[in-house]
């Protein structure tokens, strides 16, 4: 799968898709990142990429050209382009996985009060929010959804099982997990655990998953609850 990430910092993912499982698979084959520099586009003689926004207000807004010039040099027609936004669509599993589908995935990673819109109306598929905040860069977002969606290509994870059994999966989050040792500054291990009978596990960590969601994430236990009503 091939990522290719827009960016006015392309040294912020220097060390992200060296590092851990993002760096196996790179090496590996299984992905490749092209990250592309916007300023190399711009035609400004500081390579300039910004200026005010029409009609006034606060801040800077990313000028079209240098986008414009890195799009049509690097894009496709019927290419997936993403655009990373306060303003977008909640990146969730479900919009992880689908995207998961696609060969190829290019990110544009916002900055300052935004791109000016001739650039979304021309080029971008998706405008995409990792959440009800607002980050210093789109960078840190494009990393959040390319490792979200890595991890659901084949090959990614080495044990294939983690991805069934993590949080959302079937709209719960994750049950609570132990390790060695048994006992540790008098906290210890629900007995069940260690008794083999995976059965009653199983059933465990069911319960304890929905009594996690229903105490911590409300709307998603409604959907969960709502699913089972109409036995999906």
């Amino acid at each position: 799968m091939i990522f290719k990430i827009y960016t006015l910092f392309p040294e912020f993912f220097s060390s992200p898709l060296k590092s851990g499982l993002m760096g196996k698979a790179v090496e590996s084959g299984i992905l490749e990142f092209r990250v592309i520099d916007i300023r190399e586009y711009s035609e400004d003689r500081f390579r300039r990429c910004d200026d005010y926004p029409y009609g006034g207000g606060s801040g800077m807004v990313m000028m079209p050209q240098p986008l414009f010039s890195a799009l049509e040099a690097n894009e496709e027609s019927t290419g997936t382009v993403l655009y990373t936004s306060p303003s977008g669509r909640t990146f969730d599993r479900d919009f992880s996985r689908e995207l998961s589908g696609k060969g190829e995935i290019s990110i544009i990673c916002g900055h300052y009060e935004g791109v000016d819109q001739r650039v979304i109306e021309r080029f971008v598929t998706h405008e995409v929010s990792i959440g009800d905040y607002v980050l210093s860069g789109g960078e840190y977002a494009a990393l959040v959804i390319a490792d979200a969606v890595a991890r659901l290509v084949p090959g990614f994870m080495g044990n294939s099982q983690s991805l069934v059994e993590e949080s959302f999966e079937g709209d719960l989050l994750e049950y609570p997990q132990y390790t060695r040792p048994a006992e540790y500054m008098g906290l210890k291990v629900p007995d069940l655990l260690l008794q083999g009978d995976h059965a009653k596990i199983t059933l465990w960590r069911n319960e304890k998953r929905i009594e996690k969601t229903r105490a911590v994430r409300p709307d998603l236990y409604k959907k969960y609850l709502t699913r089972i009503i109409l036995g999906e």
